[in-house]
């Protein structure tokens, strides 16, 4: 089968908030784009998250740029209302998203791109990945070591209680996903909660407080905790390589609901076993690791990535590759950057860099009535 190729201007990779963000704001701009899409419909890699989810953030402070979100301002928007709003968002504004196409490759074209996808071929002056910080699941190497009939999930093929044999469950990582997960299945199943204590807010998200905590904690996410701050750049690493701490359940929830708790963590297999590093053998029929997932994106055939394992950027731009663009990273340039009501501002920042660089470009172009002329 031949490869179609088109011309555009620029290719947004991924249609989750970080690239709806960025294709908003240059529809503002008057620019030419795609958004590629590997998913089916926009928003499935919401509705392919756990049942229960919900965000941890109200939905006042969820929108979009130029779209509030349609719920109570003081609700927990959960992952179907998430994947909708998106889905909505894009219609909404005709945004170009081309649904069902997986990015396969990118590598250098001069001083443009060629992208692969599938049976097409995309060359553009600049390209967005918007692809999000967390592409595969994390899980430990010793895993495959475990006995057979455990059954394991990574958090993000956990769906609810009903994928899970019955038999203990020991829960990997011990932040505020590790802890909705184990309060879930602590229902029906007995629940081991592994990991270090990152703390937990001081603060119930249910509470009246929460209408004068929120708007506070937003400013000096967005504004305090950034890059150009010594205390944004003291946490910004550490945030980066660690999970948080408790959000929505706290350690007496948890206690409540009779989770079994341990800082211990998980290093290795003895008998087909989970050991963790204080010598204890921990006999369970599941494991679900909570442990993150790694942010690489393999098909970037561009070397880009830094000593930390992120790509380096600033703002969003790449200096060592004029015309590939990052939205949607974990602390880009703010703690609100991986926040859905954040990624707005950076969004609006690589825009309006791309138009920048296209109005140069243009400027630099020779002018086919003067050629003419002179001939």
């Amino acid at each position: 089968m031949s490869t179609q190729a088109t011309r555009v201007e620029t290719v947004i990779i991924g249609a989750g908030r970080a690239g709806l963000s960025t294709a908003y704001h240059l529809t503002q701009l008057g620019r030419p784009f795609v958004v590629l899409e590997s998913k089916d419909r926009v928003g499935d890699i919401w509705r392919e998250r756990f049942d229960s989810l919900r965000l941890y953030s109200p939905a006042r402070v969820d929108a979009l740029p130029g779209m509030a979100f349609p719920a109570p301002p003081w609700s927990y928007p959960t992952r179907d209302e998430m994947a909708d709003y998106l889905e909505t968002y894009a219609t909404r504004f005709q945004l170009p998203v081309r649904t069902g196409h997986r990015v396969d490759k990118v590598v250098r074209n001069g001083r443009g791109y060629i992208i692969t996808s599938g049976g097409h071929e995309f060359v553009a002056d600049n390209i967005v990945v918007a692809s999000g910080p967390y592409q595969s699941p994390r899980v430990p190497d010793f895993a495959e070591q475990l006995d057979p009939r455990i059954r394991q999930l990574h958090s993000g093929e956990y769906r609810n209680p009903s994928q899970l044999a019955e038999g203990p469950v020991l829960v990997v990582g011990a932040s505020h996903s590790g802890a909705d997960v184990a309060y879930e299945v602590a229902r029906s199943h007995r629940t081991i909660l592994c990991g270090k204590d990152r703390g937990q807010i001081p603060f119930r998200l249910e509470s009246w407080g929460v209408r004068i905590v929120v708007p506070i904690m937003f400013f000096l996410a967005k504004h305090l905790l950034t890059i150009r701050t010594p205390i944004g750049r003291k946490i910004r690493p550490e945030i980066r390589a660690h999970g948080g701490p408790l959000i929505r359940y706290k350690r007496s929830d948890l206690a409540a609901a009779g989770v079994e708790r341990t800082e211990a963590r998980v290093v290795g297999v003895r008998d087909g076993r989970p050991l963790l590093d204080d010598g204890t053998v921990v006999d369970v029929a599941n494991v679900i690791w909570c442990t993150g997932f790694h942010h690489d994106n393999p098909w970037l055939g561009l070397k880009v990535t830094g000593e930390d394992g992120w790509p380096e950027q600033s703002r969003g731009v790449a200096p060592a590759a004029p015309g590939l663009y990052f939205v949607g990273l974990k602390f880009q340039y703010s703690f609100s950057s991986m926040l859905v009501g954040g990624v707005g501002r950076d969004a609006r920042y690589v825009a309006r860099h791309i138009a920048g660089r296209q109005r140069r470009e243009d400027r630099e172009q020779p002018d086919p009535r003067a050629e003419a002329m002179s001939a």
